[in-house]
């Protein structure tokens, strides 16, 4: 993973604009060379900017309850609350590169956070429109930090790409795992659900402000109106100059008509959408069973922690594999198990089903974006891979939690619902079967 470049790239092809076919304009580069100059910024950056990728959606779970009551929603609406942000994941995806290309990836990070907190802050509004589009609001920036943060680690750390890869997504981790634990102490020390979900936009507003002086940094030397970065290369298809007209992109409509880049999207959504039906819905399996709300939160909050086992350790491995089919076999079935758990005993084992969940839930994350590198041929490719996955992935994850939801509230129960995700993991089994063979896109 450490020559990630092809030969035919421009000589700036390590500084290159996240998720575009692109190479920076000449201040552009000169100022990435001299933020790269400063690895220990850019790496805080980057932990912060993926502590707050899921904050703000797994601090919503423990809380579905009280907002479902707040605002007499039925099972079907409630899911809403998490749906609505990973609709606007997927759909927002694409505007990334784009935004990118204009204005360049550290300004449009800076301003997914500045969005972020924005977004959580409008969730809190009081009436319960407010709720969903401040919804919209965050899935949209969560989706710019995840189209950028693959290319941003793949420029800036291109030697150590995996274990960056292991870094960023396991502080995504952290910062789930901490929202999910303190939802509910939250809720108690500021006098409901509105003051513990606008609590994470500080977060949001604290890793906003170390982009600042990169953003800024990036940009000096670019006059108003100007790109921050140009095509990498002229084509036939693509030309460059006076009075040129750049047609579609042949390589990225190529790549949408290559099976193995549709396994590794589907496997990215299907992963995706069992993570968020988790994250929807755990909580309110527990505590339709007789659990208490505080213990199902702590419990969520123990398997979310334990996703961070998962994604750390699976990157590496897959690292120094040529295939990675047994890793995606092998996660998925830790997935499968915990899902038949909560079917036999759901209270009863809580615990080992938290486990079993927790670790193939992040085990699969690691692979999903691990595998959007190692099966591209070069940076460009890779940057194209993971748009393409991450917004296809999240539209059909998006699916997930709203479906079981309705299903939930028809069959008033959720027998059906686990029985219907149990068929998601099989499906990822064999679709890692597939996107886990040692070929190239």
């Amino acid at each position: 993973m450490s020559g990630i470049s092809g030969p035919s790239t421009a000589p700036d092809d390590r500084l290159i604009d996240a998720e575009e076919d692109l190479v920076p304009t000449p201040p552009v580069a000169a100022a990435r060379r001299t933020l790269r100059a400063h690895p220990a910024l850019l790496l805080l950056g980057i932990v912060l900017a993926a502590l707050n990728m899921r904050a703000a959606l797994a601090g919503v779970s423990p809380l579905l309850g009280e907002i479902s009551d707040h605002f007499h929603l039925a099972a079907t609406a409630t899911s809403l609350v998490t749906t609505i942000p990973l609709v606007f994941m997927g759909v927002a995806s694409p505007l990334a590169p784009k935004l990118a290309r204009r204005f360049g990836t550290e300004a449009v990070l800076l301003a997914a956070l500045v969005l972020l907190c924005g977004g959580i802050l409008l969730r809190v509004a009081p009436p319960v429109v407010t709720l969903f589009v401040g919804g919209a609001f965050v899935g949209t920036a969560i989706a710019w930090l995840n189209v950028l943060m693959p290319g941003l680690v793949k420029r800036d750390f291109p030697e150590r790409a995996a274990a960056m890869t292991a870094v960023y997504s396991t502080a995504m981790i952290i910062g789930a795992t901490a929202s999910a634990a303190a939802a509910v102490p939250l809720e108690n020390a500021l006098g409901g659900w509105r003051g513990s979900l606008a609590s994470w936009a500080l977060l949001a507003a604290v890793a906003a402000l170390l982009w600042v002086p990169q953003a800024v940094i990036a940009r000096r030397g670019i006059r108003h109106g100007q790109p921050a970065a140009t095509p990498a290369r002229p084509t036939a298809t693509a030309p460059v100059g006076p009075g040129s007209k750049a047609t579609a992109d042949p390589d990225a409509s190529r790549l949408s008509r290559t099976p193995l880049a549709w396994q590794i999207t589907l496997f990215m959504g299907s992963q995706s959408l069992v993570a968020y039906v988790v994250i929807a819905w755990l909580p309110t399996v527990f505590t339709d069973n007789g659990m208490s709300k505080s213990t199902a939160g702590l419990i969520f909050a123990y398997s979310t922690l334990l996703q961070g086992v998962g994604s750390f350790v699976v990157p590496l491995l897959a690292g120094r594999m040529r295939q990675q089919r047994m890793l995606a076999v092998g996660v998925a079935s830790l997935m499968a198990c915990g899902v038949v758990g909560l079917l036999v005993s759901p209270t009863g084992g809580a615990w080992l089903w938290a486990t079993l969940l927790g670790v193939g839930q992040g085990g699969a994350l690691g692979l999903a974006l691990t595998m959007m590198v190692l099966r591209a041929r070069d940076a460009h490719t890779a940057a194209r891979l993971s748009g393409m996955a991450q917004t296809w992935g999240y539209l059909l994850a998006a699916a997930g939690p709203l479906v079981l939801g309705a299903v939930h509230q028809v069959t008033d129960g959720w027998t059906l619902p686990l029985l219907l995700l149990l068929g998601v993991c099989a499906g990822l089994a064999t679709l890692g079967l597939g996107a886990g063979r040692n070929l190239k896109v």
